[in-house]
C-alpha cells in the first residue's frame, strides 16, 4: 500500500510534466503559427486577381515561397475566416510579417497603391502598354477603350485627340483597377490640370486646351532642352497667326510612321497625311507624341518674338537657329546640311 502511494505522486509528476510540454508545443505551435514571422524575402508583392479563389491565393503563395510554412498559413487563415473574404489586389510584403498580419491585410483589402509614372510616350499602343505592365487588365483591354470614338467623345474628345487626356505624371492607382476607372481618374486628372489659369491662357492665343497640347507636341518634339520650348512655342504661334504652313519636321515623320529618320528628306514631305504639316495648314488633327507638362506650359507661356523659321545648329547641341526671314534661314540651313553630311547622316 505504501509502494502504491508513492508510485501515483511519481506518475502524477510525469502527467502534469508531459502536459506541460504538450503545453508549450501548442504554444510555441501557435505562437509561430499567428504571430511569428512567417513572410519571406522571396517577393515584394503578392497579387490577387480578380476571381481568385482561397485555393488560387494558397497556390500562389507555395508556388512564390511567400510564406516559409503555408501550412501555418491555412491555419491561421481558417481561423481568421480569410477563405470566404478573399479582395484581389497588390498587397506588398515584408519580410518577417506574421501570417496574422498578412491575412488581416488580405481580408480588409489593405493594398498598396501603384504609383503609376510616364513620359515620352510616342503612341496609343505605348500607352496602352504602360498600363499592360502596372495593371491587373492587359494592355489589350486599355487600347479597346483608347482607340473607342464613343468613350473620346464622352469626355469631351475625338478617336485623333483622345490621347491629349493622359497628362504625364506620377499617379496613384490600385493594381485592380478596372480599365475604365483607370481611363475615368486620368480625365479628373485632366481637368484638375486644366484649371482657370491654364483655360484664360489657351482662350487668349485662340486655342482650346485639345489644340494646346498638339501644339505642346510638336514643341517636345522640336526640343531636346526645356529652356529652349517656349521660344520655339512662339515661332510655331506666330507662324499660325500668319496662316503658314507649320512645316515641322516631326510631324513628318510621325505621318510616315517611320521614328528612325534622323534626316527629313523631300521624299518624306511628299506624303499626303494629315499630319504632314507641310502640306496640310493649321495643326495636325491630333498630338504626335503625349507632350510633357513642361511642353503644355511653353505654349501657354510662350516667348514673345518675331521668329518664323528654326533650324537645329550645326553643332548638335541640340539647340536651334531662329530666323525672321528666308534668306537667314537658308544660311543656317545650309550649315546644318554640311554638318550631317559631315557625319554621313543620309537618312
Amino acid at each position: 500500500m505504501t509502494e502504491k502511494k508513492k508510485g501515483f505522486p511519481k506518475l502524477l509528476k510525469i502527467l502534469l510534466l508531459l502536459i506541460l510540454l504538450v503545453g508549450i508545443v501548442v504554444g510555441w505551435i501557435g505562437y509561430s503559427a499567428f504571430l511569428g514571422a512567417s513572410v519571406t524575402d522571396k517577393q515584394e508583392y503578392l497579387y490577387v486577381k480578380t476571381g481568385d479563389t482561397y485555393n488560387d491565393v494558397l497556390s500562389t503563395l507555395k508556388k512564390q515561397q511567400i510564406v516559409a510554412n503555408p501550412t501555418f498559413f491555412d491555419y491561421v487563415a481558417r481561423r481568421m475566416e480569410y477563405p470566404n473574404l478573399v479582395k484581389p489586389g497588390r498587397y506588398k510584403l515584408t519580410a518577417g510579417m506574421s501570417n496574422r498580419r498578412l491575412i488581416g491585410n488580405l481580408r480588409g483589402g489593405y493594398q498598396e497603391a501603384v504609383k503609376f509614372r510616364f513620359e515620352n510616350v510616342r503612341l496609343k499602343e505605348n500607352l496602352a502598354a504602360l498600363f499592360g505592365k502596372s495593371f491587373e487588365a492587359d494592355s489589350a483591354a486599355f487600347l479597346k477603350i483608347l482607340n473607342n470614338e464613343e468613350v473620346a467623345m464622352s469626355y469631351g474628345f475625338n478617336n485623333d485627340n483622345f490621347f491629349s487626356m493622359f497628362i504625364p505624371n506620377t499617379y496613384e492607382i490600385y493594381w485592380n483597377t478596372a480599365p475604365d476607372k483607370v481611363i475615368e481618374r486620368f480625365h479628373e486628372e485632366y481637368d484638375k490640370f486644366w484649371n482657370t489659369d491654364r483655360k484664360e491662357k489657351a482662350a487668349a492665343i485662340h486655342l482650346t486646351p485639345q489644340e494646346v497640347s498638339t501644339l505642346a507636341s510638336i514643341v517636345k518634339g522640336e526640343a531636346l532642352h526645356k529652356d529652349e520650348m517656349p521660344e520655339i512655342a512662339g515661332l510655331y504661334l506666330n507662324r499660325l497667326k500668319k496662316g503658314m504652313l507649320l512645316q515641322a519636321d516631326p510631324t513628318v515623320i510621325f505621318a510616315n510612321n517611320d521614328f528612325s529618320i534622323r534626316r527629313v528628306l523631300n521624299k518624306h514631305l511628299t506624303i499626303d497625311n494629315p499630319y504632314n504639316t507641310y502640306r496640310y495648314r493649321g495643326l495636325p488633327p491630333g498630338p504626335i507624341t503625349l507632350p510633357s507638362i513642361a511642353a503644355i506650359d511653353a505654349v501657354l507661356n510662350h516667348s514673345h518674338h518675331d521668329y518664323i523659321y528654326m533650324c537645329a545648329k550645326d553643332d548638335f547641341s541640340g539647340y536651334h537657329n531662329f530666323a525672321k526671314t528666308e534668306t537667314e534661314h537658308l544660311v543656317n540651313a545650309r550649315k546644318f546640311q554640311r554638318a550631317l553630311d559631315a557625319r554621313n547622316i543620309k537618312k
